[in-house]
């Protein structure tokens, strides 16, 4: 499962955000989105789970949690074509 955390600090790195995240399960990835030009954080990024079970308890877990001061917005990923 993938899933969408927002409103990441800007300082965060994506080691910080797969030990967050590996509480409720083993992490298969973590990508954190960076401007291209910058190379810094745009304060969002995504971690895949292993299986569901581990996305839905680190959702339920994660969502409004505070990472480096501030309440993280967590929630299952969507790809773009699910959108339309």
């Amino acid at each position: 499962m993938t899933i969408y955390v927002g409103n990441l600090a800007f300082a965060t790195t994506e080691e910080e955000l797969a030990d967050a995240f590996a509480n409720y399960g083993d992490v298969q990835s973590v990508k954190i989105v960076k401007d291209h030009e910058t190379g810094r954080s745009k304060g969002f990024g995504f971690v895949e789970m292993t299986d569901d079970a581990s996305g839905d308890r680190a959702i339920n877990a994660m969502n409004g949690r505070k990472l480096k001061g501030r309440e993280l917005k967590v929630n299952k990923a969507f790809h773009k074509k699910d959108m339309q």
